[in-house]
């Protein structure tokens, strides 16, 4: 037990939840040792801010803010960089990394998640990229600079951004998604129809109601160069030089499914962010918190906040209240809160020339959530405090 009490924290990943969990505990014990194990490089960098470096002419390298390095020497902790973790082993207390055993006093999975890439037929479909990571990007920075013509699946958030990104470099772009509208899950029909309008008009064609069934390789007639064949599910075809897929995430559970952690979409946690494994914590776009998987910055830094507390011996509860979602489309901003689609009886709308506010509303016609739009984006800060 003694042993137990002198092992470390140890975190296993280094996105935005992990590292601002180690700032908050800095914040209150400079001296209590902590690990950190992550597959990657470990270097801190703004991941929403992947959606922007094509029309920004950017370089991944443009986007980190510290190396793995240099956060490891600031915040004082020891960082295995390039490094899988194989195992967990919940009964003994530690991790296993290429057969040799690393124990913890607390162990917090911040495994994040990979982007999902639907099933589709083809000789090609090795060739759709992901967005996801900055190694993601720096893997295909080069053939995404010299693409012209490219199909983005999934018309969700991300994909919207990405697609209106690509768009604004001048890449020619073919959004696909199987809803009737952008960001169905998040937009009443109204801001969704004046969202595609204005991607139509920076020249994105909108495949709405359609997906992707098959990608073959094919050379453009015009420059003997190699391309893609998308055939959609309308039978429509189109050539294009990249495939990239932005169709949602799936949360990185299997380290902790094979050590018989509890996990359903994501690794499910307690408002306290425990795990069913004593000692074991999850926080970030890995987590399932009542029923949710919330992979949004603000859920991760409050989980952060509240997580690094039960770790030093104060345990806290975890609180969400009404967040607020900046979508990242600048020729169309909008931003939202609270439920606004999911079970709404009405909606109330503010339409003029300066954009347009709705208000989500339920059957007691009590507001349940409310998305703004363009310069009615000012409203937003006084309709979250009325969630």
């Amino acid at each position: 037990m003694a042993q137990q009490t002198k092992a470390p924290i140890i975190i296993i990943g280094s996105g935005f939840a992990a590292y601002q969990l180690i700032k908050a505990i800095r914040r209150s014990d400079p001296l209590i040792p902590i690990q950190v194990f992550t597959a990657d490089s470990g270097d801190d960098y703004n991941k929403p801010d992947l959606s922007h470096v094509v029309s920004k002419k950017q370089l991944a390298s443009d986007l980190i803010r510290a190396t793995g390095a240099a956060m490891a020497t600031e915040f004082d902790f020891e960082l295995w960089a390039n490094t899988r973790v194989d195992a967990i082993e919940p009964d003994r207390h530690r991790i296993l990394v290429a057969d040799q055993a690393y124990p913890y006093s607390k162990l917090v999975l911040a495994t994040g998640a990979k982007a999902f890439i639907p099933p589709m037929s083809g000789n090609a479909i090795d060739r759709v990229v992901t967005l996801n990571s900055l190694q993601e990007y720096q893997a295909i920075e080069q053939e995404l600079t010299s693409a012209k013509r490219i199909l983005v699946i999934g018309g969700g958030l991300i994909g919207t951004e990405i697609a209106m990104d690509l768009a604004s470099a001048e890449k020619k772009v073919i959004n696909v998604d199987p809803c009737d509208r952008l960001m169905a899950n998040l937009l009443p029909e109204y801001v969704a129809m004046q969202l595609g309008r204005k991607m139509q008009s920076l020249g994105v064609e909108l495949a709405l109601n359609d997906s992707v069934v098959a990608l073959n390789h094919t050379t453009d007639s015009a420059c003997g160069r190699s391309s893609i064949l998308a055939k959609l599910a309308s039978n429509q075809q189109v050539e294009v030089d990249m495939v990239i897929s932005a169709a949602g995430l799936i949360p990185n559970i299997a380290l902790a499914q094979r050590a018989n952690i509890a996990v359903g979409r994501g690794i499910v946690v307690n408002s306290y962010l425990q795990t069913s494994a004593t000692d074991v914590f999850a926080l970030g776009d890995c987590a399932e918190i009542d029923g949710k998987v919330l992979a949004y910055l603000q859920p991760a830094l409050l989980s952060a906040n509240a997580l690094a507390k039960t770790l030093l011996d104060q345990t806290t509860k975890l609180i969400l209240p009404a967040m607020l979602v900046k979508v990242k489309t600048p020729h169309y901003p909008i931003q939202l809160g609270g439920n606004t689609v999911v079970g709404v009886q009405r909606w109330q709308m503010e339409i003029d020339a300066e954009g347009c506010s709705v208000n989500a509303l339920n059957a007691e016609g009590t507001l349940q959530g409310f998305v703004v739009a363009e310069q009615h984006m000012s409203k937003a800060f006084s309709l979250l405090k009325s969630l």
